[in-house]
């Protein structure tokens, strides 16, 4: 079956019923991503606001996660991927996909929570405190508490391990594992949170803690989410990007998007017709 035309939506060319738009945190200009010689992103121009929730949505295999990871430099990990086109990080405006930027310095900038939670083999301490070790973001042991506190606060955990630090991070339950690595994530003080399906493992009172967490972390941090719940897409983002195909279809305010589509192949998904 022939598929519509798509429209190519390009940076800064969204619709908005805002007066006063966002500040804009990161720009995706005519980005195309390569797995050896197949392409599964093409030319996807978009813009990620400040201090905002933007989810990606599409059936599986459309690109959302391919570009998640693109954002955080993940396929540096393995030989032969390609990316052409820029992802520019506001407000240097430094391009973090170009060679000469280090991937490792991306990552700090672009903190990752993924699918299923991923505690390190340490304790909750050590889980938080291992980035700012590394990068040597705290001068001395009572500032890596205080990161440590501060993290594990923000995502809504201190009150219920700060008595047991000690304790490896696999032994706390499937939810506050997940709250464990968001912490984890903003240890090392990012711009950016990418999130990965985070909710997919948990049971449904999980998933509505990490839910609030994101409502409030969107107060500091701009805020990336693929998913495939509806639902949760309406209940948490600001902003709402339809992929399909390897292609960004729409853009727009979340509300606009799950009311009012532009694009056919965008109502289809939203009702239900495929996908």
């Amino acid at each position: 079956m022939s598929l519509p035309p798509v429209p190519q939506p390009s940076a800064g060319s969204e619709t908005t019923t805002s007066d006063a738009p966002a500040a804009i945190k990161v720009q995706i200009q005519g980005l195309n991503f390569f797995y050896g010689n197949h392409q599964v992103l093409r030319s996807i121009s978009m813009d990620v606001p400040a201090l905002q929730v933007t989810a990606l949505i599409g059936p599986s295999g459309c690109g959302k996660t391919t570009l998640l990871r693109c954002m955080n430099r993940m396929h540096d990990l393995y030989p032969g991927n390609r990316y052409e086109g820029a992802i520019r990080v506001q407000p240097d405006g430094t391009d973090i996909i170009a060679p000469e930027v280090d991937p490792i310095q991306v990552r700090m900038r672009f903190g990752m929570v993924f699918q299923k939670p991923n505690p390190f083999p340490k304790s909750i301490f050590d889980n938080i405190a291992y980035g700012p070790r590394i990068h040597g973001l705290a001068k001395d042991s009572i500032e890596l508490d205080e990161i440590v506190e501060r993290s594990l606060e923000r995502a809504g955990l201190w009150n219920e391990v700060k008595d047991r630090l000690e304790q490896p991070g696999t032994s706390l339950s499937g939810g506050q594992q997940q709250r464990l690595c968001i912490a984890r994530a903003i240890a090392v003080g990012p711009d950016v949170i990418l999130m990965d399906e985070p909710c997919s493992a948990l049971d449904p009172i999980a998933t509505a803690k990490v839910e609030e967490l994101i409502s409030e972390l969107r107060e500091q941090y701009s805020i990336v989410i693929v998913t495939h719940s509806m639902q949760q897409a309406a209940r948490v983002s600001d902003r709402t990007a339809y992929f399909h195909l390897g292609k960004l279809i729409e853009v727009g305010e979340t509300k606009q998007i799950f009311t009012n589509p532009i694009h056919r192949l965008t109502e289809d998904y939203i009702t239900g017709r495929f996908g």
